[in-house]
């Protein structure tokens, strides 16, 4: 299979493309600066061409269209909307609107970008699965102890373009869920994350093999079970 993962230079982006490799897969992977991901290009040493490292910032239109371009025409089986910004956690009172805005723009409308632009791509599979990482910390159900503006706001809309994607795409047989990958101990997530990379990164890949046309549309934990909106 082909997959496209977006945030591959660090954390869970870069476990998922050492799996995948691992198994034999090809990996195109997406990132800001190609030129100081070099942990991802040492797992390309031994992978015998089927790991590709192209340039994109998911929050830039024109970064996103070369991207697409440079993939070429083949056909992309799985697209992992990886990439993702932590933002400000700040109290309402003492908000940085820009940084509300850069947060949603990466994590909400950055994977819009790079699912539209790679539609053509997705749509010469016949597997056609989109997987946006999202977060618990979107569900609106569970949002008890509030905070946490900019990317809270930024996962709950992420959580509605999978939504809307799944139901605009279900007439050819696409399957779009999100993602919530747990707390990870990863640059983000930081030491003190109750779940590996490894973990993660092993859950993950388990989950995307077995979904079905069935689960598109719902918002999963790597480990399976259904999360709220």
């Amino acid at each position: 299979m082909r997959i496209v993962i977006t945030g591959a230079n660090r954390g869970i982006g870069l476990e998922l493309a050492r799996r995948y490799l691992e198994r034999g897969d090809h990996v195109d992977a997406g990132v800001r600066n190609p030129e100081a991901a070099r942990e991802l290009a040492a797992l390309g040493k031994d992978a015998g061409g089927r790991l590709r490292v192209f340039a994109c910032d998911v929050a830039d239109d024109t970064s996103v269209r070369a991207f697409a371009a440079a993939i070429g025409d083949v056909a992309v089986d799985v697209l992992l909307n990886n990439a993702g910004v932590m933002g400000k956690w700040l109290s309402l009172a003492d908000l940085d609107f820009a940084d509300v805005t850069r947060t949603f723009d990466t994590n909400a409308v950055g994977s819009l970008r790079v699912a539209s632009a790679l539609l053509p791509h997705l749509r010469r599979s016949s597997v056609r699965k989109v997987v946006n990482v999202s977060s618990r910390m979107g569900s609106i159900a569970e949002n008890t102890d509030g905070g946490a503006y900019a990317y809270r706001m930024s996962k709950a809309a992420l959580n509605m373009a999978t939504k809307s994607m799944s139901i605009d795409l279900r007439g050819e047989d696409f399957t779009v869920i999100s993602l919530h990958p747990d707390w990870v101990k990863t640059d983000m997530g930081g030491p003190g994350a109750p779940t590996s990379v490894e973990e993660a990164g092993a859950g993950i890949v388990t989950l995307i093999d077995r979904l079905s046309r069935a689960d598109s549309g719902g918002f999963f934990h790597f480990r399976g079970e259904t999360i709220s909106w």
